[in-house]
């Protein structure tokens, strides 16, 4: 029997990005990137299947030798009536101690911030890209910009499409 692929070419509805952090990018330079699990309740991960995850104003916090999600919106499973869960609850991000060791240097340092940059899923798995950003100036975001404008010129400018 054949499948049926989807337009993004993935037949596989358990993998593929859920939720991206674009203002992450803008707000901040990301320094190091790591992958980390997350514990959910059973409506959170069907929420997030519907695609109801936002990450923007979230953000990670090294509490008692574990890992937070702070400010992360699930919204609510209708189906769940009684069973369902806080929106804007902390949530435990999960990671090897060598890994968390590692992040806690680096969190603990003036200036830099533990940032979800995207949701997705792993053979089933909600997992979070957790990135070190130093936060930017506005000064640094308007030279961000115009160097961002200036390779987009660039790039349209070399392209075989624009050549006579």
């Amino acid at each position: 029997m054949a499948s049926k692929k989807s337009k993004s070419g993935n037949s596989n509805p358990n993998s593929g990005t859920i939720a991206v952090n674009r203002k992450a990018r803008h707000d901040y330079e990301i320094l190091d990137e790591m992958e980390c699990g997350i514990v959910l309740h059973g409506s959170e991960v069907k929420s997030i299947r519907d695609g109801q995850i936002s990450l923007e104003e979230s953000y990670a916090h090294l509490r008692d030798g574990e890992l937070w999600l702070l400010g992360c919106h699930i919204g609510e499973y209708p189906q769940a009536n009684v069973m369902n869960h806080v929106p804007r609850r902390h949530r435990k991000l999960l990671l090897h101690k060598k890994e968390l060791r590692k992040f806690a240097e680096t969190a603990t340092q003036k200036g830099l911030t533990l940032v979800p940059l995207s949701a997705y899923f792993v053979r089933g798995n909600v997992k979070i890209k957790l990135g070190t950003a130093r936060g930017r100036k506005l000064h640094d975001k308007r030279d961000k910009l115009k160097k961002d404008d200036a390779q987009r010129e660039m790039k349209a400018a070399m392209s075989p499409k624009f050549q006579r």
